[in-house]
């Protein structure tokens, strides 16, 4: 059982869809990461010898991942609140920062809201 950080990287799985569990790298950084160290993409965790891994560990460590990438990607979107930008401005409102559209899609981010012609015309009902 590899662990790495304090998570554990499944055994079962390939290592190339193993090390996706971190925050931070996906399946193509992965790959870079078994090219480095010059495993096949193929391997099991189960099957890697102890060298391997502390490679493999020590090239994940050097990385930005996991609660410091976190807190990084939340600094950077503060900032663009901060300086009032396009993409701040759409941050605040909740809404698709790049580019997406509005109309049809993005329910829910704005709470899976339809609205009808008819929608708001309901009559009250006198009590």
């Amino acid at each position: 059982m590899m662990r790495i950080l304090g998570i554990t990287v499944p055994n079962e799985k390939r290592l190339e869809i193993g090390l996706t569990v971190f925050y931070g790298i996906g399946i193509s950084s992965a790959r870079k990461i078994l090219d480095q160290v010059g495993i096949d993409h193929g391997f099991k965790a189960k099957d890697l010898t102890e060298d391997q891994e502390n490679k493999i560990r020590a090239i994940i460590e050097a990385r930005t991942i996991e609660g410091n990438l976190k807190r990084e990607v939340s600094s950077n979107i503060k900032r663009l609140k901060d300086i009032k930008s396009f993409r701040g401005i759409r941050h605040m409102k909740r809404l698709p920062v790049r580019g997406q559209r509005t109309k049809t899609n993005s329910r829910t981010v704005r709470g899976n809201v339809r609205r009808t012609m008819a929608s708001g015309k309901r009559k009250e009902s006198k009590t």
